[in-house]
């Protein structure tokens, strides 16, 4: 049976109908996780037009902002960064943003052998005009 859902204000509303993280044993399972900010919802790098249009994104700021995203579910139930062991990592251009991306990933788990397992996955878009989404699993140490 998996426990209730995790709901946190120090990271973006979801933009459906569903927790930021849900407890099932000793894990916790995060629903996928961008980088828009929790105080007003805007995207980190983002530049449009005068009319409106996505012109151009910084996905270094992106990056930055998704981890603290992340890092704001772990923390709302009790876990931290270091207690990632699986992260799914969706691009919308996997050709002009992996080594920038992966540039900072190292930044914050600088040691291959104790950072999470990862998989980056290239798409053609996501819900919101954001250049990526983490979607993580994190095993929840007993107090």
């Amino acid at each position: 049976m998996s426990g209730a859902g995790i709901q946190t204000a120090a990271a973006p509303k979801p933009v459906g109908r569903y927790p930021h993280a849900r407890r099932v044993g000793s894990l916790l399972l995060l629903s996928g996780i961008g980088p828009r900010s929790p105080q007003d919802n805007q995207i980190p790098g983002n530049r449009y037009d005068h009319e409106g249009g996505l012109i151009g994104y910084d996905i270094e700021a992106q990056t930055h902002a998704v981890i603290a995203n992340v890092r704001a579910v772990l923390e709302a139930a009790g876990s931290r960064l270091d207690d990632l062991v699986d992260v799914t990592v969706y691009l919308t251009d996997m050709q002009g943003d992996f080594a920038r991306y992966n540039a900072i990933w190292a930044e914050y788990f600088p040691d291959p052998v104790s950072a999470p397992c990862r998989t980056t996955v290239g798409i053609s878009a996501l819900p919101t005009p954001i250049a990526i989404e983490l979607k993580c699993t994190a095993e929840l140490k007993e107090a």
